[in-house]
């Protein structure tokens, strides 16, 4: 479902043009924000942590009933809220609510199966700290729509940074980073994070965070930015420093898409940092191109086509009959493949960048056909990788019957 949300903002971008680039606050500017990051990341990273918590965080997420209807229920507010933003604003509240309690419920369930029993306590410590951070979004999206729909009266401004802030640095790169610390040595074969220097960054990025929230309350956005510039360079900077002394090198893939996500995020700290210096040439469209729609996003499907690869060969290996082979990973999704959509995602993320800083008619929609090249490539190949999948499976069972 992820890349589809990818296609959809690909749709906006040639829609709308270089009038996207125009203000932070057109309706279809946070609607092709929220196209990717609660349609293309959030997809991925809630469907993720549902396989990656109780594999490798030994905890599965309490959801009871909601489980089966989670999922829908998540999309179906994220499709409200894109229409409430770009044609009927009367769906913004109902979009809010249902998303902020799909986001809860998720939460809550998946904090209330974490358990600290001293084991992976570092880990399971930033799994708890992101879910946190993702329920305050949550509520904040709640309160925000009731806001753009003249309910309630609300400092818009301050609200969507403090927004913003917790759902990307609290949730998005905390997230990731306690993630990463599993997965860079397990996928990509970087050295383990000390938990010494793990713990300091975590404590370290939470009280930047509050810091920046305290800043942004007290009415000094610039602090705020280079305050969360410096965190987010400091997660770039060192998932790059990890890859660089990797002694066992595997998914060159996957290297890839987590390389030119940290290089997206490096270059937008480092302007972030250095935007009293520069002149306001689109800086901050600019800005939240890197962020939003590269580099982040690069993180999420680069571990996205590993999971889905990953979970289909567990898949048929629960399924397959005594003394017969399972297909390899690289065979249900070959590197190849994973190289090719690396490619298209590398050019597709290029072209944008030139359309947030020379938001010109042409090179906006060129960026926009070749950003839908890209997610539609992505949509087609996983959903081959399913039917490679149910092709095996049925082979299974006939083999079984006959």
């Amino acid at each position: 479902m992820s890349p589809v949300w990818g296609v959809l903002a690909a749709a906006l971008l040639l829609q709308q043009g270089e009038l996207l680039f125009a203000s932070r606050w057109a309706p279809a500017t946070i609607a092709f924000v929220h196209a990717f990051t609660l349609g293309v990341m959030g997809n991925t990273m809630l469907g993720s942590l549902l396989q990656f918590l109780p594999v490798v965080a030994d905890t599965r997420p309490r959801l009871g009933r909601f489980d089966r209807g989670l999922a829908v229920a998540y999309n179906l507010g994220v499709l409200t809220l894109l229409a409430g933003l770009l044609r009927w604003p009367m769906l913004l509240a109902p979009a809010g609510l249902i998303l902020a309690t799909a986001l809860s419920v998720f939460a809550l369930g998946a904090l209330a199966g974490i358990r600290f029993d001293g084991k992976q306590s570092l880990l399971r410590a930033g799994l708890a700290l992101s879910l946190l951070m993702l329920l305050t979004t949550a509520i904040l999206g709640l309160v925000l729509t009731l806001g753009l729909s003249g309910r309630i009266v609300v400092p818009l401004t301050m609200l969507t940074d403090i927004h913003a802030a917790t759902g990307v640095l609290g949730g998005g790169v905390l997230l990731a980073a306690s993630v990463g610390s599993v997965v860079l040595p397990m996928f990509q074969g970087t050295p383990r994070v000390p938990g010494k220097w793990l713990a300091i960054w975590m404590v370290g990025h939470l009280g930047a965070l509050v810091l920046a929230l305290a800043l942004r309350w007290t009415e000094r956005p610039g602090a705020m930015s280079i305050v969360l510039a410096l965190q987010l360079a400091a997660f770039a900077s060192g998932t790059l420093v990890l890859q660089a002394h990797a002694t066992k090198r595997r998914n060159p893939t996957l290297v890839r898409f987590w390389r030119l996500g940290a290089v997206a995020l490096l270059l937008a700290a480092l302007l972030a940092i250095a935007a009293p210096l520069l002149p306001d040439a689109n800086l901050s469209a600019i800005i939240g191109v890197l962020v939003i729609a590269i580099g982040l996003p690069a993180l999420v499907l680069g571990m996205g086509l590993e999971i889905n690869a990953f979970l289909a060969w567990l898949q048929l290996q629960d399924t397959r009959q005594r003394g017969q082979r399972v297909p390899s990973v690289d065979v249900l999704l070959p590197e190849q493949t994973k190289s090719r959509l690396f490619w298209l995602h590398l050019i597709a993320a290029v072209a944008l960048l030139l359309a947030a800083a020379w938001p010109h008619a042409i090179v906006v929609r060129l960026a926009g056909a070749l950003l839908a090249l890209a997610y539609a490539t992505t949509t087609l190949e996983l959903f081959a990788l399913y039917r490679r999948t149910q092709r095996f499976g049925l082979q299974s069972r006939v083999t079984e019957a006959a």
